[in-house]
């Protein structure tokens, strides 16, 4: 097992580049619970890759515990899905995620629109400090990032040493594309966020979340005319 606190960069060139290279990601998810078993979280925004991994985890782990960040901002579509999830793989242990304040009482403190006014400060209370508490109780945590998705994600790992969390972050899925995606969504008739229907590849809160353009960056309508293109859980 990979240990953050004892972690040397060889052992992450190891396990990438022999034990894993070339691996599905069917394969890399059971090394991944095969190394941590029930110290392996996976955080997930219900989106489609979420889907996909949902389904190809429940193959190797069906009782494998899910935390989603409920920043308590979500469509409804979101909500709607995470039903539709519990519904489909009972077994899961899905852990709804609420930062320490609500949405009044960080109004009271941080003023109206503080996603607008400092949407990093936003995400830091409803995001980030919800995630570090989660992850400080595991060894690993898992992500569906994939390398096509933006620049900031193209160097992406199987197996990433995550120095924002001090965790390991494990992601299987670097390798996909948006069709395979769907492909796999689409054979295995899975359940979606139905707002991917309406032009919105990627999905976060409300007032952050715009449609992206034909031929756009999916990321692309993620605080839309901020400068801003992560949450900071993937920097």
């Amino acid at each position: 097992m990979i240990v953050y606190d004892s972690l040397q960069t060889n052992e992450l060139e190891h396990v990438n580049n022999e034990v894993l290279e070339g691996k599905s990601a069917l394969e890399v998810i059971r090394w991944a619970y095969g190394e941590y078993g029930d110290d392996l979280v996976y955080a997930c925004s219900f989106g489609a890759e979420g889907i996909v991994l949902i389904d190809l985890i429940s193959q190797v782990k069906p009782d494998a515990t899910i935390a989603f960040l409920d920043t308590q901002f979500h469509f409804k579509e979101t909500y709607d899905v995470i039903d539709s999830v519990r519904e489909k793989y009972p077994e899961l242990n899905i852990k709804m995620l609420k930062p320490e304040l609500t949405p009044e009482q960080q109004a009271a403190q941080e003023g109206e629109r503080l996603w607008e006014t400092d949407p990093d400060r936003c995400c830091g209370i409803r995001k980030l400090q919800p995630l570090e508490n989660e992850l400080s109780q595991y060894g690993a945590w898992m992500s569906g990032l994939r390398r096509s998705q933006s620049l900031t994600r193209r160097n992406t790992q199987f197996v990433n040493e995550d120095k924002r969390f001090e965790s390991i972050k494990i992601c299987p899925l670097i390798h996909w594309t948006w069709d395979d995606v769907w492909a796999y969504i689409e054979d295995n008739n899975l359940p979606y966020n139905e707002l991917h229907e309406q032009n919105y590849p990627s999905i976060g809160c409300v007032q952050c979340t715009a449609k992206v353009l034909e031929g756009e960056d999916h990321r692309s309508g993620r605080w839309t005319g901020s400068g801003k293109t992560e949450c900071g859980l993937h920097r």
